[in-house]
């Protein structure tokens, strides 16, 4: 019936409908046309030739790039790439005001690297002789694997989300994209629940020995001072001891020097690509002494850069991971008894933010030229969602980076209340990765559990085949019943149960 009709419609009045008929695919036509130059205008609008020349521009996924200076060393190191990427160069941009009276001018500013801007032919400041790099500019165009490394190590300012910041950290926070002030409707999170941290982890091949090494600086004092502790978690043969040393550090010195570190007589030191550890602590039960001398050399290139979540007041929480696969050599002293640290596997991470309310989850696998790291963080509910964090897998290779997943699924099964195996699904482009660990053993503090034992690593990623079985650790947020995480003038502390067997978080993963 409503074809009828349409049919008749057309012939009752033909001359009307030839006309509508021609206007409707005029209008289309235009429609189209201007669908095309609108994409056109959008492609050249992001073409790199307006970005400062060059072939591919690279961005965040959010923003801008939070480690720009470490992509920029894998693109020149990178074997697969060697034969591809001819030059590359940094730049920012940003935008200042000119004022005066009655009058503000939007003035957009780009800063870049003169010699590498002109490596990739930007037009700009192409055969400009007064265009020339400064002495500072050699951190870009040479940067050293040690200068990367302490740049991704350095110690962040605590937001001023309070309206009484120190001089330090207002100075900071010019060059580090803080959050600003929270509105009455948004309160920030409290002062007490900030800390950062620098977590070592080593295994002897044999598994007989292994140790968690932390040293955490908890929230500035009105004084300027921070608390500052060093500890140990030492297992041999399966005993567990914990060794503790604590002491008080000012925040301006802490910001300044950090990765370097002293908390009493035990010290951090980043030499190139080498950490050298000093160690003089008490056990915590029995005051019994522990010295030693630990040193951990990184693997070139296997790094996972700085990645940041922020959420509502001002939240934001941190991660790092300088070294995802290295070896530990030195030797502790306990009393007369000694014990040599000879070729063991090692792994430093580093975490910054606000921690009160935060769970986690966490583990790392290496094996071959490969290092695999993942995780997933759970905010308190009233500053993000938890359910739309995504988890996170990242697999490194000799050359650094080799894929990224934020599709990932993790999933615990257990044996009355405790893992016994936990499984990681992770997909994305070219990415189908299954991990299935194992747990041989654990360590249960009151808030969460930290895991030893055997991955089995299965799929395909960056556009190769991945079998393997390595032993690796895992941990997750597991609180007992009658446990409570407290911020307490010396930096963490845990309420409820046992101290903490790591010194390494009341944290996230």
């Amino acid at each position: 019936m409503i074809v009828r009709l349409a049919i008749r419609s057309l012939t009752t009045r033909p001359l009307r409908s030839a006309v509508l008929a021609a206007g409707f695919g005029l209008g289309i036509g235009v429609m189209v046309e201007l669908l095309g130059v609108g994409q056109v205008i959008l492609e050249q609008a992001h073409s790199p030739a307006l970005q400062g020349g060059g072939t591919v521009v690279v961005g965040g996924a959010f923003g801008p790039l939070d480690s720009a200076r470490f992509l920029l060393s894998q693109l020149s190191s990178s074997k697969r790439l060697r034969g591809q990427v001819v030059a590359a160069s940094p730049n920012r941009r940003a935008t200042v005001f000119l004022i005066k009276p009655g009058l503000a001018i939007a003035v957009s500013m780009r800063g870049g690297v003169p010699s590498l801007e002109k490596a990739v032919g930007d037009s700009e400041v192409s055969g400009r002789a007064e265009w020339r790099d400064a002495a500072t500019d050699a951190a870009w165009t040479n940067a050293l694997p040690g200068d990367v490394l302490r740049a991704m190590d350095r110690f962040h300012p605590v937001p001023d989300l309070w309206g009484n910041s120190s001089d330090s950290n207002q100075q900071s926070s010019a060059t580090s994209n803080q959050q600003p002030a929270t509105s009455p409707q948004q309160p920030a999170p409290s002062p007490k629940g900030w800390a950062e941290w620098l977590y070592f982890n080593g295994r002897s091949t044999d598994g007989r020995l292994r140790f968690y090494l932390s040293f955490i600086a908890g929230a500035v004092h009105a004084s300027g001072a921070r608390p500052i502790t060093a500890r140990l978690q030492l297992e041999r043969d399966g005993r567990s001891t914990n060794y503790l040393a604590a002491a008080e550090v000012d925040d301006r010195e802490l910001l300044a020097r950090a990765p370097d570190l002293d908390v009493g007589d035990t010290h951090v030191r980043l030499e190139g690509t080498r950490y050298t550890i000093t160690l003089a602590l008490r056990a915590e039960a029995s005051a019994t002494p522990l010295t030693g001398l630990l040193t951990l050399d990184a693997a070139p290139g296997r790094s996972l850069p700085p990645a940041a979540i922020h959420g509502a007041g001002g939240w934001v929480s941190g991660y790092v991971v300088p070294v995802l696969a290295g070896t530990f050599q030195g030797v502790l002293r306990i009393g007369g008894d000694t014990i040599r640290v000879e070729n063991a596997s090692g792994y430093h991470d580093h975490n910054w933010g606000f921690w009160e309310g935060v769970h986690w989850q966490w583990g790392q696998v290496a094996n071959g030229d490969l290092s695999i790291v993942y995780g997933r963080v759970f905010p308190p509910a009233n500053v993000a969602d938890p359910r739309r964090i995504p988890g996170f897998l990242g697999l490194l290779g000799a050359d650094g980076p080799l894929a990224f997943s934020t599709d990932v699924a993790i999933t615990e099964e257990d044996d009355r209340g405790l893992p016994r195996a936990i499984h990681i699904q992770a997909r994305g482009d070219e990415t189908d990765l299954t991990l299935h660990f194992t747990v041989a053993e654990q360590v249960r503090t009151s808030t969460f559990l930290q895991m030893g034992g055997t991955y089995e690593v299965r799929g395909r990623a960056a556009s190769r085949d991945i079998s393997f079985t390595a032993r690796g650790s895992a941990e997750t947020f597991r609180p007992t019943p009658d446990s409570s995480v407290s911020y307490s003038p010396r930096g963490l502390s845990f309420a409820g149960g046992s101290t903490p067997a790591s010194p390494r978080r009341a944290r996230r993963r």
